[in-house]
């Protein structure tokens, strides 16, 4: 036990030296040898420390940087990180690299076979985070195969006159973890800049891991104005060159062409091995419960202890599709579980009223990324607060659940009556859905259904209510103008009369023959001739929705707030309610319009029946 208690002792002094030595060293390279005067923008970031407040952060890896080669504004920088254990920073002065600015320039010069076996690339025996290789004219840059695979990274490439690569972590995922040039050229002038960029939190982690700071080792140079404040700096000297104390910084003054040139060369300890705060689903606080939840405790709630969760918690998800959020039905609820790639998911989460999702605490626990788990918890809700919400009121999947169903039945009616016409067609091509794929395969072939089915808060905006409205018309839409306009025409209409009538007034005068006959009685063997002297374009007001509807998809074009309250009140909406959002609009559009269809296919079903 006293061993163990002299051990800790001893890590926790020699920790307390580790971040005294940073502090010291930090203080010797940037604030006190460099004047502020001289300063440039770029400078104070090539020599400035990062910090473990922001994980998503861009941290600086390496870089060729030239600007204004030849003119006045000339500004010039080279740079790579090295990875340094941090027992050896003390020793670790400026490298040779740092005038070199890649980690290997040129190659080896072999005379021999074999010769070449220990070649090992490195920062004066150091690693490094990008791999770079020069010869002065051309240039080649990667992350070092050390750390994305360490860190289990995926690389893709942008080609064209790009060519970048961009590594990602695909199990989480996020993605640019790191990002820079691929190649460059040096000829008089550089072909572009390079810049390689790595994630705060990547790259901590990564040093973590292996217990080394990054330190950034480069050259920069630029012109400065020549001032009295810079003069009195050079003391009366025209060259003059200052060094640090502990030989990791030396910048040099000197006159060239009536200005001022500054010249610095370092390596500066810039990241440490702390990492960033990452989030974390232990000591999450749920609503309703009165101590923090971690992992451990959620797996043993075997008897279904649920949490509350608003759908918007669904957002993040459907509005990337790298992520799965298919609805599916099980039984007689409808469950949305959010996954990703077939990396992690989750499960159980069951719709309950409009805006609510149900889902047992322990499946919320199920192996996923923590960031995942507290995503969740920020949109959770106590079960108190959830009782104060109609749990059985209809939720857009529901919704969008209707509609596609009675879109089938229209489908389907059509598709008999196509066939005592003598039209070939079938009802998937009648509607744009196969009710055998759906029946199999759920939703999931059909991404139009999955978007009408996304979240529809009760405040959500007007463009968005106007963005759902077009969506919808777009769909019923889907019914091939074709088909419908060969079924008037075999019907006995005049072919002149309907040739240049599109989408709802085929439909309209569809439903205007159909309402005819059911009116007289007629069965199956009328539909021919039976659209011979009858007005197919004559007001059906229970069509009224489906136009409506297309009027509020011309408002979306036309941003025009005047004409969507003007067509809600042409249904009798009340639009005193829109002052809380268009969410219930949305509902009532969604429920008119499937209540249009289903007065259809109830039409059509009944001259079939009669058959």
């Amino acid at each position: 036990m006293m061993q163990q208690l002299l051990e800790n002792f001893r890590k926790f002094v020699q920790s307390i030296l580790i971040q005294f030595r940073r502090l010291f060293m930090n203080l010797q390279t940037t604030s006190i040898l460099i004047p502020e005067n001289i300063q440039t923008e770029k400078l104070r970031k090539l020599l400035a420390s990062g910090n473990t407040s922001s994980a998503a952060e861009q941290i600086l890896v390496s870089e060729r940087y030239e600007n204004d080669r030849f003119g006045p504004n000339y500004e010039y920088a080279h740079m790579l990180m090295a990875a340094v254990p941090e027992e050896c920073l003390d020793a670790f002065g400026i490298p040779r690299e740092a005038g070199e600015g890649v980690v290997a320039h040129s190659t080896p010069y072999v005379t021999e076979k074999g010769g070449c076996r220990t070649y090992s690339p490195s920062v004066s025996g150091h690693d490094y985070i990008i791999a770079s290789w020069g010869t002065g004219s051309y240039y080649g840059f990667s992350l070092a195969d050390k750390v994305w695979m360490t860190l289990g990274l995926t690389p893709r490439s942008i080609g064209g006159d790009h060519q970048k690569l961009i590594y990602d972590d695909l199990e989480k995922p996020i993605f640019a973890v790191a990002q820079g040039e691929v190649s460059n050229e040096y000829y008089w002038i550089q072909k572009r800049n390079i810049r390689w960029t790595m994630r705060n939190d990547y790259l901590r982690k990564y040093l973590w891991m292996r217990n080394l700071i990054g330190v950034r080792v480069f050259y920069y140079e630029t012109n400065l104005d020549d001032v009295p404040d810079i003069r009195q700096l050079m003391n009366g000297q025209t060259d003059i060159t200052v060094k640090s104390e502990c030989g990791k910084l030396e910048y040099r003054l000197m006159e060239y062409m009536g200005r001022i040139r500054l010249q610095v060369t370092a390596a500066v300890p810039c990241v440490d091995t702390a990492l960033c705060n990452a989030p974390s689903a232990d000591g999450l606080l749920w609503p309703g419960h009165k101590f923090p939840m971690t992992h451990a405790k959620a797996n043993a709630l075997i008897l279904g202890e649920h949490i509350f969760l608003k759908d918007t918690f669904l957002e993040r998800y459907e509005q990337n599709s790298i992520f799965n959020t298919v609805p599916f039905k099980y039984g007689e609820t409808w469950s949305c579980c959010p996954s990703y790639g077939g990396q992690w998911g989750f499960t159980e989460c069951i719709r309950v009223g409009r805006n609510l999702i149900k889902v047992p605490i322990r499946e919320l626990y199920m192996p996923k990324p923590d960031a995942e788990i507290c995503h969740a918890h920020y949109h959770s809700i106590s079960e108190l607060e959830a009782k104060s919400f109609d749990l059985d009121q209809e939720h857009i999947v529901e919704k969008t659940d209707a509609f596609l169903g009675e879109l089938l039945r229209l489908a389907d009616s059509l598709f008999a009556f196509a066939s005592e016409l003598g039209i070939s067609t079938c009802p998937a091509v009648l509607c744009g859905f196969d009710r055998h794929e759906i029946s199999k395969n759920g939703w999931t072939n059909y991404p139009r259904l999955c978007e009408l089915a996304q979240v529809a808060p009760l405040e959500m905006t007007e463009k968005k209510f106007l963005s759902r409205c077009k969506l919808l018309n777009e769909t019923i839409q889907k019914i091939p103008n074709g088909k419908i306009r060969k079924i008037l025409i075999a019907m006995g209409a005049n072919a002149c009369d309907i040739k240049n009538l599109q989408s709802l007034k085929l439909l309209q005068g569809l439903y205007t023959v159909v309402d005819k006959l059911n009116e007289n009685g007629e069965n199956l063997q009328a539909l021919r001739g039976g659209a011979i002297n009858i007005d197919l374009l004559g007001s059906q007001k229970a069509m009224a929705p489906l136009f409506v509807n297309n009027d509020l998809r011309n408002a979306d074009a036309h941003a025009n707030t005047q004409t969507v309250q003007t067509c809600l009140t042409s249904l009798d909406f009340d639009v005193a309610l829109l002052n809380d959002g268009y969410g219930l609009a949305m509902d009532f559009m969604f429920d008119q319009v499937t209540e249009t269809l289903k007065i259809f296919a109830d039409q059509c079903e009944q001259i079939l029946q009669r058959d």
